[in-house]
């Protein structure tokens, strides 16, 4: 057996997009199905085209489809510098759920509600401002 990728479900594909290009994921093939009325972008990290992540949009919407994306759980990233990494999200607009706080781990969410856990590299790093005094600003 071996992992294919991940997907989940997109309201505003570009505005996704987006969302993951700040996480550094870059676009590496896309299926448009005119019969299907479906859309199929994958992404994954530079140089790592065997961990995509799917990012699938439905023409005419998600009607009847759950709305609350939250019981998909999380995919997770390794970063080299979760300071720098949350500090360069913050700075494109996106809210950090979970600060860094502890130097190893912190999280984001997408667009669509999907929980991006980011976890540092190795050790954790120091604690250090502004996050450590960050309250968190999201909702588990």
């Amino acid at each position: 057996m071996r992992y294919l990728h991940t997907m989940v479900r997109v309201q505003n594909l570009e505005a996704s997009m987006a969302f993951y290009q700040h996480l550094g994921l870059e676009e590496i093939r896309r299926h448009d199905s005119e019969q299907g009325r479906f859309t199929l972008v994958f992404m994954a990290p530079p140089g790592q085209p065997e961990c995509p992540v799917e990012l699938t949009y439905n023409w005419d919407g998600d009607d009847g489809l759950p709305s609350d994306s939250r019981h998909f759980g999380h995919l997770a990233y390794e970063v080299e510098d979760i300071y720098a990494t949350c500090t360069r999200l913050q700075q494109a607009g996106i809210l950090i759920n979970r600060p860094p706080r502890d130097g190893r781990m912190a999280f984001v969410r997408s667009p669509d509600h999907i929980s991006i856990e980011l976890l540092q590299k190795g050790e954790p790093l120091a604690p250090q401002e502004p996050w450590i005094s960050m309250e968190n600003q999201g909702h588990w």
